[in-house]
């Protein structure tokens, strides 16, 4: 549960604790170092799988939807990926067609996911948003939050979408379900759970949870791809959260995901505290782990005292 005394915070975790490894003797330093990288290289296919991973959802016409109901505004979006070159038969495919088959998470698609999983999340109507952290008094309304000021490739303005549309008609089941993963699951951007979905990436992911929840994925099929998906997301941080494991005993497909997501792995606080004991090599992918649009480059939002630190 949250911490009600607490104001949002959102401490961008800058980097990884890299250091240089002393020799003491015995083998050339440069066998340690490539057997280092050998290390690293197995580990990061363990966490962030080259294939990617398939997720338990089929898009549909979702992004069809998104764009009809102004949640995206469609040339806005295609812009920010043709301005780079990167607008693929892929992206294409998932913002204005239907795509029948299970979702697949890569390190190419991530920061992509990330953006149409954040439209998802705020504009599809839900008692978290109607009811929950995001609209408490003490932080002057829901606007003031980066998932949502920092949503700037909306149709006017993005409050305007805020849990507007219905996506999905959650069972009462299926919403308890949401509400109890959302609670469980942090990301090292922010301290809030994606109960309180102030930041781009907890927006995401409530968007992700609901489209699981609407499609009957079970518990622990949810949870598996929420880690899954905070991975791709912020992958320097869960290569160091594996590191910290394996020193232990534990290898990465034995971890219980659940604890992994939680306070004390994966909130701000959390993985600071992991990363002061580990260190560990970054991760070759960018990930999505930016704290705004995937535009490439940061835009800056003036917010209240407030406002999460991860909006453009």
């Amino acid at each position: 549960m949250e911490n009600k005394n607490t104001i949002p915070m959102a401490i961008v975790v800058a980097g990884i604790l890299i250091s240089g490894g002393v020799f003491f003797g015995g083998k050339n330093p440069e066998s340690n170092a490539k057997a280092s990288l050998i290390s690293v290289s197995a580990l990061e296919r363990t966490v962030l799988p080259t294939n990617g991973v398939e997720l338990p959802v089929s898009w549909g016409d979702l992004g069809v939807q998104l764009v009809r109901s102004g949640a995206i505004d469609e040339a806005k979006f295609k812009a920010i990926y043709e301005g780079r070159g990167q607008f693929t038969q892929e992206y294409k495919q998932l913002l204005t067609g239907t795509s029948a088959g299970k979702l697949k998470i890569t390190k190419d698609n991530a920061g992509y996911l990330l953006n149409l999983f954040w439209a998802l999340g705020l504009a599809s109507k839900n008692p978290i948003l109607d009811s929950g952290e995001m609209t408490d008094p003490r932080y002057g309304g829901a606007q003031n939050f980066a998932s949502t000021g920092g949503w700037t490739i909306a149709q006017g303005n993005a409050m305007n979408h805020y849990s507007k549309h219905m996506f999905f008609n959650l069972t009462s089941e299926q919403q308890i379900l949401v509400d109890k993963i959302s609670r469980g699951i942090y990301r090292p951007c922010c301290g809030n759970s994606t109960h309180f979905p102030d930041c781009n990436h907890g927006m995401a992911m409530l968007g992700l949870l609901e489209l699981m929840a609407s499609q009957g994925a079970g518990e622990q099929e949810m949870w598996d791809a929420a880690l899954a998906v905070n991975s791709y997301w912020f992958p320097d941080t869960y290569m160091t959260i594996a590191t910290y494991m394996k020193d232990r005993g534990v290898g990465w497909k034995d971890v219980n995901p659940q604890e992994m997501l939680g306070a004390d792995y994966s909130s701000a606080q959390g993985y600071t505290r992991i990363a002061s004991q580990v260190t560990a090599p970054s991760s070759s992918s960018q990930g999505g782990g930016g704290c705004g649009v995937d535009t490439g480059a940061p835009v800056s939002v003036p917010a209240p005292k407030q406002q999460s630190g991860c909006g453009i």
